[in-house]
């Protein structure tokens, strides 16, 4: 999509964001002005958009991150969110967000880089918390970072009605021999990653995936991952709502990769100020750009966008 693209779908978009999503959007210039913000009055920028006109051709070149995909410049938003640092959250996926994804899932961690970023927004604002599909204890070991808030296995640690299926889904495990479970203790996530043949895998996990569900277990697919678990009323989006709530925030920003954060993306509708940030690879999920206020395409640019909060 092209710059002008962009902005034009910035400028529709405006009136739009700031109703449905509970007033919370920050207003932008008139036209005009965010045309010359975003060109820096160069006049080689309005030269190069004359030229695409004459081309017709939108899609011929990415645009540069600085708007969001919803019509709110990324840099409004954060700068909102970091003038009362008190009263916001920084809401974090590990796996893909914040560590980079890795053949084996033992061996991810945190950069240090990162967790140094991770320290100063613990200083600061007044919550932030990692929300992920590893338990709680798994995610502190590999974030790395003390005096953070851990919630595992997709919100489901928060629920008590959750613990009940712990023996099921052990059980269930235990039957399901052709092909490895990574077993936690409310869900089972079966990888195939390192699969030498992805069609192959897909065929036997598919097979799990239908037996998971004839005996209730809820089934979800990931970034190269089947997961399951038990039909809880409990999410990403649940831990996040919970997260805010006993704290008293209405400001926060949730940054996700995959298809269960995009619990976490709705858990944000209707408060004051809700960024959300997808890390959008080659592997995201569908409506995971669509969805988000701001994208970034690999951590390491996640990394960057958290330092400027």
């Amino acid at each position: 999509m092209s710059e002008r693209a962009v902005r034009d779908r910035a400028r529709e978009r405006r009136h739009t964001d700031r109703r449905e999503r509970g007033g919370h959007r920050l207003a932008l210039a008139e036209a005009r002005d965010e045309d010359q913000e975003w060109n820096g009055d160069d006049a080689s920028a309005d030269a190069e958009e004359g030229a695409e006109d004459a081309d017709g051709d939108p899609e011929s070149e990415e645009p540069r991150h600085a708007p969001s995909v919803n019509g709110v410049r990324d840099h409004d938003l954060l700068a909102e969110l970091a003038r009362l640092p008190p009263r916001g959250a920084v809401l974090l996926d590990v796996d893909g967000t914040l560590a980079p994804i890795v053949a084996r899932p033992e061996d991810a961690r945190v950069p240090e880089e990162t967790r140094a970023v991770l320290r100063g927004l613990r200083d600061r604002y007044a919550l932030v918390a990692c929300v992920s599909g590893r338990t709680g204890d798994e995610a502190r070991r590999v974030v790395g970072v003390e005096g953070l808030v851990y919630v595992g296995e997709h919100g489901l640690e928060l629920e008590p009605e959750a613990e009940r299926w712990a023996p099921r889904l052990a059980a269930f495990a235990d039957r399901t021999g052709e092909w490895p479970a990574e077993r936690k203790r409310l869900t089972l996530a079966y990888h195939w990653r390192t699969a030498a043949d992805e069609t192959e895998a897909l065929g036997v996990l598919e097979g799990i995936a239908g037996r998971a569900a004839a005996e209730g277990l809820v089934v979800r697919w990931g970034r190269k991952v089947l997961e399951l678990r038990p039909p809880v009323a409990a999410d990403k989006g649940t831990a996040v709502s919970r997260l805010l709530e006993e704290r008293g925030l209405t400001r926060a920003l949730y940054a996700g990769d995959d298809t269960t954060d995009l619990d976490a993306f709705r858990a944000l509708e209707g408060l004051e100020l809700g960024v959300r940030v997808a890390v959008a690879s080659a592997e995201a999920p569908p409506g995971l750009r669509e969805s988000a206020d701001i994208v970034v395409g690999t951590t390491e640019e996640l990394r960057e966008l958290l330092a400027r909060l």
